[in-house]
């Protein structure tokens, strides 16, 4: 069987192991932070419920899942989250309008998740968006990086779509390891849904990228078990290695994510 609402990734970086992919989901937040591996996913669309795994990735805003038949599938990592939950079906139109509505597209060309339009061109929602706004959005987005578009198709999303998609692209984030420098601003804990207890995190402020120079302002990483041997206080200055997402600590306005610090000396 062949699917034909596939979005195949020109290209994409898949996984070298299983700690590489599980270091992608948490990021993501498909799994949680204290979680060892990863879980079973779904893809939840077009009619399916298919078992489905996380393969690589585009960027750090697409995920490339693979079908039971292959088949890869671009995919917002936010979007694949909405797909796990039991009453997703519940929220979206049923999968027998979703395939009369894609015929319709199909026969006048109007396919909102194969968008490659011009700067001229742009859908309105007449009403506020909604969820399934918010679908083909993620879609849209995905056919523009899939596709290596360089024209700026994010413009035909919903303005809520475009509004996050520019703020996201204030600092380019190195995909690798970088040095880092920062400033222990505080320590306080977010609510994790699938444990007993809260998260522990520590908040940052003066982050910079050593190497570029490159002022991040605030970040959040989880206080792990390593970073606990060391004692921090608030006001401690720190020269570390890590990768930064783009990723907002729950409840607060913190844009940015350390992962795995590692080689960490108090200034």
């Amino acid at each position: 069987m062949v699917y034909a609402f596939v979005i195949e990734p020109a290209s994409y970086i898949a996984f070298a192991d299983e700690a590489e992919q599980l270091d992608k989901l948490k990021e993501w937040d498909l799994v949680s932070e204290k979680a060892t591996k990863a879980k079973t996913f779904y893809y939840k669309g077009n009619g399916l419920k298919e078992v489905c795994g996380i393969v690589g990735y585009v960027d750090h805003m697409t995920a490339v899942i693979e079908l039971p038949n292959k088949q890869k599938h671009c995919i917002h990592p936010s979007y694949l989250k909405e797909m796990q939950a039991a009453n997703f079906g519940q929220r979206f139109a049923s999968a027998a309008d979703s395939e009369e509505a894609g015929a319709e597209r199909e026969e006048t060309g109007a396919d909102p998740a194969a968008v490659s339009a011009s700067p001229a061109t742009e859908i309105r929602p007449s009403a506020p968006a909604s969820a399934e706004d918010d679908r083909q959005a993620s879609d849209a987005f995905a056919s523009f990086v899939a596709s290596g578009d360089a024209a700026p198709a994010v413009a035909a999303a919903p303005a809520k779509a475009k509004a996050g998609a520019a703020r996201s692209k204030k600092v380019q984030l190195p995909e690798e390891k970088v040095k880092l420098t920062a400033t222990v601003k505080e320590f306080t804990t977010v609510p994790n849904h699938f444990a007993d207890n809260d998260d522990e995190v520590i908040i940052y402020e003066s982050v910079t990228i050593a190497d570029t120079e490159t002022e991040l302002g605030e970040a959040w990483s989880s206080h792990s078990a390593t970073l606990k041997k060391l004692e921090l206080e608030a006001g401690d200055k720190l020269t570390f290695e890590a990768k930064v997402v783009a990723k907002k600590l729950a409840k607060h306005p913190i844009p940015y994510k350390i992962n795995n610090p590692a080689k960490i000396v108090k200034v």
